[in-house]
């Protein structure tokens, strides 16, 4: 059963990115997102929407260390040579190992260091075909996302995300992370996470656009909530209340 989203401030957010505290909490996180398998849930997610077209960019939103989106991209590659992968995040926190993971894959890599909302209010959001993001949307509030939606949705054909599972046993099992040794940090910030999450088609109630997209949301594993944004053709024949799915 799902409650009412709680918004709370994260503490790696608020910490430098050479804190030992922030390193050792991104490197919990990477286990937090093995336990999620939301690389997985990723790669499977645009593969399905895609729909057999092959985009020549990405643009992922909150990137971090940009390891999640190698994990993605070594999942895609094959069917999706030759991608441009743009790594947002507010620190320039992406090492060269990260960058020549990416080379090996033939995918170009370009770092955007900024706050999100300063791409949009700016109007310097990139025209990229799909945009991705994990564990990232949960930060704002519900009156924040339409503004990045929208934005979202003028630049791309393909928005998917992977958040938090907003419900009690999630909350939970966040707590338990403590027993397999993450820290003091990592916990607090799943647990902030989770009550921050979303359930149901709480994120499709945000999208600001409605004629012509096509929206799913849905539980994905055990504690991933997946929302997949797809920009749709309408003909003349289809009438004004049906859009055309590519598959």
């Amino acid at each position: 059963m799902s409650f009412t989203r709680q918004l709370e401030p994260e503490w790696l957010d608020q910490m430098q990115a050479d804190d030992p505290r922030a390193v050792r909490v991104r490197r919990e996180l990477r286990f937090v997102n093995a336990v999620m398998r939301n690389a997985q849930c990723m790669a499977s997610a645009l593969r399905r929407a895609a729909c057999g077209r092959k985009p020549r960019a990405v643009l992922d939103l909150g990137s971090g260390d940009g390891r999640f989106m190698l994990q993605v991209a070594r999942q895609l590659a094959a069917g999706w040579p030759g991608v441009k992968v743009i790594l947002h995040d507010r620190q320039n926190i992406v090492s060269q190992a990260t960058k020549d993971g990416f080379a090996a894959l033939r995918w170009p890599v370009e770092t955007v260091c900024a706050d999100v909302f300063d791409l949009v209010t700016e109007r310097r959001f990139p025209a990229v075909e799909v945009i991705t993001s994990n564990l990232f949307l949960h930060h704002f509030s519900d009156a924040q996302l339409p503004h990045l939606f929208a934005a979202a949705a003028r630049s791309a054909w393909l928005v998917v995300a992977c958040e938090p599972r907003r419900a009690g046993f999630v909350v939970r099992a966040s707590r338990l992370l403590r027993v397999v040794g993450c820290s003091n940090e990592t916990v607090h910030d799943a647990v902030v996470s989770a009550r921050a999450g979303f359930a149901g088609n709480e994120l499709g109630a945000l999208w600001p656009v409605s004629e012509g997209w096509e929206l799913r949301e849905r539980p994905a594993a055990f504690f991933t909530h997946c929302f997949t944004a797809r920009r749709v053709e309408r003909t003349a024949a289809d009438g004004p209340d049906k859009v055309r799915s590519a598959c």
